[in-house]
């Protein structure tokens, strides 16, 4: 019967539904995490009487076919990048961007990564590093006896040196922008790669061109809803119900029908 294959469509959807919303529930602490969304698209239909066909040789034509659905298919997941809240840290090293763009994380592997976890810590050379040790780009080294450390709105780096009363620049923080956000893809660790469906990043300075600026001693919160989240979850549970009582009501047909030929 077409509608154990149908409901069971649904079924295998709302599950990837469930899976996808746990995943955002499980990272509303996450920092810098964006959710995502599941998407779906109806399956090819079966043409039993075709919308508009010839019904008889006076040109009769067929107001309303007769179209049997395959049932559901998921389509993509993609992330929702809207700005996080801004939680205050405190930390010299700890930053924020407020607006678009991502830092550039160097992988080890040679490639550009891309981020909206500004947590950053600094390394036993005094590099600015992720807290997985990924240095961030363009490479910026404090010095060890540096103190005052200030990461001003438009990503310039100072600090007082001993012997100074005025603060040195010791260099610059760049960000990245797409033109298609949601075409990045997630490696974990709160990292992003470009993809050519994301198109080619766009490098520039904060509070320049558009791009967003940098507030330090504050860190950007996953921009998860916990209200969205548990509705969309209740949602997705009732229509895994609803497609499980098709194949039930579908099974206890074959079941009269068995019966019959009996």
């Amino acid at each position: 019967m077409r509608a154990l294959h149908t409901a069971a469509t649904g079924m295998m959807a709302q599950e990837l539904n469930v899976q996808v919303i746990s995943n955002n529930i499980a990272n509303m602490r996450t920092t810098g995490y964006k959710r995502q969304r599941a998407e779906f698209q109806d399956l090819l239909y079966e043409q039993v009487r075709r919308v508009g066909s010839q019904t008889s040789d006076q040109g009769n034509i067929l107001p309303a076919g007769i179209e049997l659905g395959a049932g559901v298919k998921t389509v993509g997941t993609p992330r929702i990048m809207t700005q996080g809240t801004l939680s205050p840290t405190g930390r010299d090293f700890d930053v924020a961007i407020r607006g678009e763009g991502f830092f550039k994380v160097l992988l080890p592997d040679g490639r550009t990564a891309y981020s909206r976890d500004g947590s950053f810590e600094l390394d036993a050379q005094g590099r600015m590093v992720t807290n997985q040790g990924y240095v961030v780009q363009p490479g910026i080294t404090v010095p060890q006896n540096a103190s005052q450390v200030t990461i001003n709105a438009m990503g310039q780096v100072s600090v007082v040196l001993p012997g100074n009363t005025d603060s040195t620049q010791l260099g610059q923080i760049e960000l990245a922008m797409f033109i298609n956000k949601a075409g990045l893809q997630g490696i974990g660790d709160n990292l992003y790669l470009e993809t050519t469906a994301s198109g080619t990043p766009q490098n520039g300075t904060p509070s320049a061109d558009g791009f967003g600026n940098l507030q330090q001693g504050n860190l950007e919160q996953a921009n998860v809803e916990a209200v969205t989240e548990i509705s969309d979850l209740i949602a997705a549970q009732r229509a895994y119900e609803m497609n499980a009582k098709v194949i039930n009501a579908a099974d206890q047909m074959l079941s009269s029908t068995s019966n019959l030929i009996r």
